[in-house]
């Protein structure tokens, strides 16, 4: 007995041994971002740290003896700009950091330099958020999905109360406006599930582990990111490490995650991941109508020919099945309603992409090559009761299939940026339609399309700071064609320039500004549409315009905390007008299945404007936080009358208070307050609702559009709280985390939902109708999320 009393001490004493030994290293190459070669003897620091050291005669360097954490590192020298690096996690091994720096025309003795983490660009001095690993894995009530994250950040709206899907109204867009890159390969949607002709879902494709860092721009996007009127998502990945083989596994309450990182011979690195969720058991633990479940898998390839060629290599992809739990709790009505109306849904999705970059001296040339494919199916029958065919009332199955190429090259010419490039785009859309609907009668829609449109567009930018870097500017433009019609294809009727512009006022304070025209086709299931074999929205069709500008303060109040101001406004012009119920499409797409498939015209305007102030503090200490505040307006104008109304995004005040403290013993807690303005709504109508072949027809009631968003819900709030906890053993690294969404249990009333009681009877003017009935609808649930990371 004392032997194994004995062993038992033994064996603590060397975890305990083991455990608080355990220090490791950064190390890695700095280069010319003009040549790629080694640049001797500059300076590499951890940032907000006095650790130091210098690169040796071939740009190398290797800092030791860091515990495990997060780390940022500052690298400076003369000849070149000053650059702090994202933010990067050391766990179980050495960390390696290659660095390109771009030269600079001040030395060091002629400005004041501030070492911050918080980047900018001269075409982009405004309205761009830079997203860290720290902020993407300890966001409370994330659970490290980014379209979570984000919804902390000033402008960033999102569906009140549900906390089930993911889209995101930026700026008082719709959630059809956004565009997402991944390393500059353009990819159409980041979550499982998405709302074809939309973008959101109930969960993210993309593993957070995989993420160095995320470029968000809410306005100012860069010239070569077409397409987009609300926002511009530009994910960074990580590269594999070039001189060992690292792995992890993440057990979650919806997911399970295996990645490793490594290598292949001397100049390839390469990283990947696969998860496989089973969220059709927590959703039938919580009893929901719906039971979805995925798998993805995303993978990089990176490889360094020379210093002058680079290649990578990177694909992303899902497979998606939402299910029915006709098991759902039958005395809940407002389940049984969802139950009622949502289809099944199947889809697969996957990019498959290829940047190479060749660096010649002050020129930098990047060529995209990627593919795009999208399959969605929805099935819907009466009652869910598929035993007979004339109790369908839904069957879709559609593809959208994008290719696309493009090419630019970046010059520094001295004090001046310049950015030229041109993309070719082919895509084909196909749609095998049935569903049965109700206008002012009973009707089938039957449609079978097949469209290939061919997409182009040009594209240049030039920015110049001053000698003393106080001012900068840039000036740049885009034009966009599409073969779609002769409404689209003529590049100059879609030319787009911009103009922003920085002046370092005194000290730390800087005004920023940007002004610019943006283009977005619409949505494919809009320009697909067909009626009696015809795409009638084809001749009605054009690029949708938005003017927008936005102008600001910034201070760094010390090189870790900024506080910015930012106002903005945009006006929208041609955008898709539903001719059945006379609003925009914009102000759709937040539902599961398809947005967009009907009868349009692009005759609808609108406008948003607002302020923002943010606080930041991204201190490498214990503490970092986001304070956000936003007051805004989204509006467009009726049809009829010309007066402006709220659009279904017109939340108004949006606040968020978020931050993460580190404790003693790698604890790590936080916390999130997030507060919304009640969202507007419609009435419903009564007696179209009613009907038996109307309702028989979508199992839902339909909207008195002539009293659009006349109503207005309750203030919606919601607390998220997070607890990590971190083991670090020799060469291994064991977290266990807590996330706990909505943890106050918030009960958010949203519209009293208008129901069919299943009773019929007919009217005074002999029409057969079904007894309706309100009920009340909440959302709002404590959503737990307990996690277990093993790396190593």
């Amino acid at each position: 007995m004392k032997r194994l009393y004995l062993l038992i001490v033994c064996c603590v004493c060397m975890v305990v041994c083991a455990w608080g030994a355990q220090t490791y290293a950064v190390k890695g190459r700095v280069v010319s971002q003009a040549t790629g070669e080694g640049i001797p003897f500059v300076s590499v620091a951890v940032w907000n740290s006095s650790r130091g050291t210098t690169t040796d005669s071939l740009g190398n360097y290797r800092m030791g003896n860091l515990p495990p954490g997060a780390y940022r590192v500052q690298v400076s020298s003369v000849g070149y700009k000053t650059y702090v690096s994202p933010e990067f996690r050391i766990t179980s091994y050495d960390y390696t950091l290659d660095i390109a720096l771009d030269e600079s025309q001040v030395s060091l003795g002629e400005v004041s330099v501030v070492a911050a983490p918080f980047r900018s660009s001269v075409e982009s001095p405004i309205a761009r958020r830079v997203i860290g690993v720290q902020e993407i894995e300890k966001s409370p009530g994330a659970n490290r999905d980014i379209s979570k994250v984000v919804n902390a950040f000033p402008g960033v709206a999102t569906v009140a109360g549900g906390g089930y899907r993911n889209d995101l109204m930026i700026r008082g867009g719709g959630p059809a406006e956004n565009k997402f890159y991944l390393d500059g390969v353009e990819i159409p949607n980041i979550n499982h599930f998405s709302t074809q002709g939309a973008s959101g879902g109930p969960v993210g494709i993309i593993d957070a582990d995989l993420i160095r860092e995320v470029d968000f721009y809410t306005g100012a996007f860069p010239v070569s990111r077409g397409n987009a009127l609300s926002s511009v998502f530009d994910f960074k990945l990580l590269d594999g490490t070039p001189d060992r083989y690292t792995f992890k596994g993440t057990v979650g309450a919806s997911e399970l995650a295996l990645g490793s990182k490594g290598h292949i011979g001397s100049r390839t690195t390469y990283v990947v991941s696969v998860r496989q969720s089973y969220l059709q058991l927590l959703f039938s633990l919580l009893d929901m109508p719906f039971l979805p479940q995925y798998t993805d898998a995303q993978f990089k390839i990176k490889t360094r020919f020379s210093p002058a060629h680079e290649l990578t290599v990177l694909g992303l992809g899902a497979i998606d099945d939402m299910k029915l739990n006709t098991e759902t709790d039958p005395a809940d009505e407002s389940k049984q309603y969802l139950l009622n109306y949502l289809p099944t849904i199947k889809q697969n999705t996957y990019t498959l992409g290829t940047v190479y970059r060749h660096y010649a001296g002050n020129h930098t040339q990047t060529v995209v090559l990627s593919r795009s494919y999208m399959s969605n199916s929805n099935v819907k029958y009466r009652d869910n009761d598929e035993s007979a065919a004339e109790n369908l009332t839904l069957r879709l199955k559609s593809t959208e299939t994008e290719n696309h190429l493009r090419f630019e090259n970046r010059s520094l010419l001295g004090a001046f940026d310049i950015t030229a490039g041109l993309n070719l785009d082919y895509a084909v859309y196909t749609n095998r339609t049935f569903q049965r609907a109700f206008t002012r009668e009973p009707r089938e829609i039957r449609y079978s399309t097949d469209l290939g449109l061919f997409r182009w567009g040009l594209f240049a930018t030039a920015g110049y700071k001053s000698p003393n870097e106080r001012f900068t500017a840039s000036l740049g433009f885009r034009l966009d064609g599409c073969d779609y019609s002769w409404r689209t294809d003529n590049l100059w009727d879609q030319f787009s320039p911009r103009l922003s512009l920085s002046y370092n006022v005194v000290g730390n304070l800087y005004l920023n500004g940007s002004i610019g025209r943006y283009y977005q086709l619409p949505a494919y299931t809009t320009m697909g549409y067909q009626e009696d074999g015809v795409l009638v929205n084809r001749p009605r069709l054009s690029y949708i315009r938005s003017d927008q500008a936005v102008a600001g303060v910034e201070y760094y109040i010390n090189r870790w905390a900024r506080l910015t101001v930012e106002g903005f406004y945009k006006s929208y012009a041609h955008s898709p007008l539903s001719l059945t119920d006379s609003i925009p499409l914009a102000c759709k797409g937040t539902d599961y299945g398809v947005s967009g498939n009907e009868a349009a015209a692009s005759t609808a305007w609108g406008r948003a404007y607002g302020v923002e102030v943010m606080l930041r503090w991204m201190g490498m200490g214990r503490f970092t936080a986001l304070a956000s505040y936003t007051w805004y307006r989204s509006q467009f104008k009726n049809p009829v009358t010309g007066r402006y109304l709220p659009s279904a995004w017109d939340y108004r005040h949006l606040f968020t208070l978020s931050g993460t403290y580190k404790l003693p013993k790698n604890w790590d807690i936080g916390m999130k307050v997030r507060l919304m303005g009640g969202a507007p709504y419609t009435p419903y109508d009564e007696y179209i609702s009613s009907l038996v072949p109307a309702w028989d027809a979508t199992a839902r009631p339909y909207y008195d559009y002539g009293r659009y968003n006349t109503g207005r819900l309750k203030t919606f709030y919601e607390i998220d709280l997070r607890v990590d906890k971190s083991f670090y053993f020799k060469g291994v690294m064991l977290g266990f985390y807590v996330d706990l969404q909505n943890l106050l249990n918030f009960k958010y009333d949203n519209q009293p939902l208008l129901i069919s009681t299943g009773e019929t009877y007919v009217d005074e003017a002999g029409v057969e109708r079904y007894r309706m009935k309100y009920i009340a609808q909440q959302s709002g649930v404590i959503l737990p999320t307990l996690g277990i990371t093993v790396e190593f």
